[in-house]
């Protein structure tokens, strides 16, 4: 990309975004087109196509979306479904209308069958059926990869498509109720670890920082909520985790850091029409990453599973070979990565 670029990075204030505006910015490139969901709502039309005609982006990174874990995307298809197809449809019709030099359009993993061969290549896209408890977003995240496709093979536009594995970072969503697995264990400890401790002032400060606590998390961690105080202690001794599903489902983990700097690696040297996959090639059991972030949070209590709940997609590793193919690779490793981001999340506490 030229020095002097206009970059549109939509969806800047997300986990993707944020990073890849921290990336370009390392890099020097300081023209950046930024809009927050308040100023510009992707989901409107002509508010997109007015934003076009007014700025005129050279480049433009489609990292806006609307994301969940299980839960959300289990009570929110529709939301899910129609957000999404809006947001990634006007995007990238806006940036045909106005000329735009080269658009990246960033899916996820989850558009891939739920029973394909491991690891994922991209090549097993539309080769059997989606994981019910994500078809909504994944179904969405598909028509945008095929808008890209459309575009290019119509009006020979430059749209290209990378599918991130399981990102993980600064920023990221630590919300209970509909956040992914990673910041939801990571809080989840730390809220067990301060219960332990009979630290109820930094539980409130928790909640306040990072949204409600569930009762059944409370309860699993020795504490009851009342009226006249928010959190009384009953039973620290018995203060435990319970986690969803049977902990052996193997997942990839790629902090974002990395998938920014392969977003602008594509951008430099990526021109075709086929999807390319962002991962660290490396993935691990859930119930082995619940261990590890047990020891970096520092929690000495029970974990327990509850197989009553569902586990989602067996396996989900990507073949990473095409982008490594293009000279890049993840540089963060897992457990450095996991460190980084509770001491990230511990910092916010004293802000």
């Amino acid at each position: 990309m030229r020095r002097e670029a206009k970059i549109y990075v939509a969806g800047h204030r997300g986990l993707v975004g944020s990073a890849i505006v921290r990336e370009l910015h390392r890099r020097g490139f300081d023209n950046l087109i930024l809009r927050t969901s308040q100023e510009l709502d992707l989901r409107d039309q002509q508010a997109v196509h007015q934003f076009y005609g007014d700025h005129r982006p050279d480049y433009v990174i489609v990292a806006a979306a609307k994301v969940g874990g299980i839960w959300a995307n289990d009570h929110y298809p529709a939301q899910f479904l129609y957000d999404n197809l809006m947001i990634e449809a006007n995007l990238i019709h806006g940036a045909f209308e106005s000329g735009v030099e080269k658009l990246l359009c960033l899916g996820s993993t989850c558009i891939y069958p739920k029973l394909a061969p491991q690891p994922l290549k991209e090549d097993y896209l539309l080769t059997g059926p989606l994981e019910p408890t994500n078809q909504w977003y994944a179904i969405a995240k598909i028509a945008g990869i095929k808008l890209c496709q459309a575009y290019r093979r119509q009006y020979g536009c430059n749209f290209i498509a990378a599918m991130p594995t399981n990102l993980y970072g600064p920023g990221d969503n630590f919300d209970l109720e509909n956040s992914h697995v990673l910041p939801a264990l990571i809080r989840k400890f730390h809220l067990a670890r301060l219960a332990a401790a009979g630290d109820l002032e930094a539980i409130h400060q928790d909640e306040r920082r990072y949204g409600p606590i569930p009762d059944d998390i409370l309860t699993h961690i020795g504490l009851t909520r009342t009226h006249a105080l928010p959190f009384i202690s009953r039973s620290i001794q018995q203060s435990k985790v319970v986690l969803w599903g049977s902990g052996t489902p193997r997942r990839e983990f790629l902090h974002v850091d990395d998938c920014a700097r392969a977003c602008l690696h594509l951008i430099d040297r990526y021109d075709g029409e086929d999807i390319i996959n962002i991962g660290a090639g490396e993935d691990l059991p859930i119930c082995e990453l619940a261990e590890l972030i047990q020891r970096i949070v520092g929690f000495k209590g029970e974990v327990l599973w509850d197989n009553s709940k569902p586990d989602g997609t067996p396996r989900k590793l990507v073949d990473v070979s095409r982008i490594q193919s293009l000279g890049w690779q993840a540089e963060i490793g897992l457990p450095e990565g996991i460190r980084q981001v509770y001491e990230w999340y511990l910092s916010q506490h004293t802000d």
